[in-house]
């Protein structure tokens, strides 16, 4: 089979598309024809091995010393279920599925298996397996950290970077529950954000924030660019400040504030679930989440792919089309 090998770290180059073994699903897996991945943040992170400094040691530890030590790179799955180990119970051949998997998953590839205890559901029959795969990755982690802050009916809730994988997953998710959304983001994204269901719309480049006199129940940063200080400011009493973006460093900040102030500040890394695919599926179908894909790419231009996420201007998703067909 056809799959992007990481060779090493450094810029997309290091990305090269090779013939591999078919691999077997072990007796609790599934083996999925991939259809569709994206590029995630965290491909990008791993690929280009960008970390903070206090983690340089213990992230080439763990993801390996000169090269990934997952040598077939791919955080989220839309396919079809080929094959089922003895062990699995919710899924057969036929099914359409789409899952994330921050370490298990090899997504750049014909074909993966995935633990069936992964973040794995049936996809939403609405969707094309390109706009499922624009799905799991901001909804997840939307959805993580919108919870921890305890997001409720009514509250005033302001998105930094709405106009991400992450942002525009979290104002469509906080508008379905209710929210008031305030969503801030560049010039060329105002009419994007606004689409979402966006109450108010902050250009960033021409308004600060911080200066606008409103206060908020949840401040969510998505992207990792904003002062504690100033968005305490802005909290009211009991209020959540959010960061899924953050290094260590940043992380002891914002526990230390959280015990200085008596705030909620919620940082680190969403732990994908089943249950929030489920969740994620209910939204959808509801008409309250839709995927926001700016470009596809063929597996063959992986690179290219790489090369554009790697700009820091991406809309949304970035698609890579990994079988040609686009079937519901």
């Amino acid at each position: 089979m056809k799959a992007v090998i990481a060779t090493g770290y450094g810029a997309p180059d290091v990305l090269e598309l090779r013939d591999v073994d078919k691999p077997t699903p072990k007796e609790n897996e599934i083996l999925v024809k991939v259809v569709a991945t994206t590029v995630t943040a965290g491909d990008f992170r791993v690929r280009s091995f960008t970390v903070p400094r206090s983690l340089w040691i213990p992230a080439r530890l763990t993801l390996g010393l000169t090269k990934p030590r997952k040598a077939i790179p791919g955080m989220v799955v839309a396919g079809e279920v080929v094959a089922a180990g003895k062990g699995v119970t919710r899924f057969r051949p036929g099914d359409q599925v789409y899952a994330y998997h921050i370490t298990q998953l090899s997504a750049y590839a014909e074909y993966t298996c995935i633990p069936e205890s992964s973040a794995l559901a049936v996809k939403p029959s609405t969707l094309t397996y390109e706009e499922a795969a624009a799905i799991p990755f901001g909804g997840v982690t939307a959805l993580f950290f919108l919870k921890k802050g305890n997001i409720a009916s009514g509250q005033q809730v302001l998105i930094y970077g709405a106009s991400g994988s992450v942002g525009t997953a979290a104002v469509q998710i906080a508008k379905a529950f209710g929210a008031n959304v305030t969503a801030v983001c560049s010039t060329q994204n105002l009419e994007l954000v606004k689409s979402l269901g966006a109450d108010r719309v902050i250009d960033y480049t021409k308004e600060d924030f911080t200066r606008s006199g409103q206060t908020f129940d949840i401040i969510y940063d998505t992207v990792g660019k904003t002062s504690i200080t100033d968005c305490l400011n802005l909290l009211k009493q009991g209020g959540s400040y959010l960061q899924s973006a953050g290094s260590p460093a940043f992380l002891l900040q914002m526990r230390w504030a959280a015990m200085r102030t008596g705030k909620v500040l919620i940082g680190g890394t969403a732990t994908p679930k089943a249950e929030d695919l489920l969740c994620l599926n209910d939204l959808v179908t509801a008409g309250k989440l839709k995927p926001v894909i700016d470009r596809c790419y063929p597996l063959e231009q992986i690179v290219e792919a790489h090369r554009y996420v790697d700009m820091g201007r991406k809309k949304g998703n970035v698609i890579i089309r990994v079988q040609p067909q686009s079937n519901r």
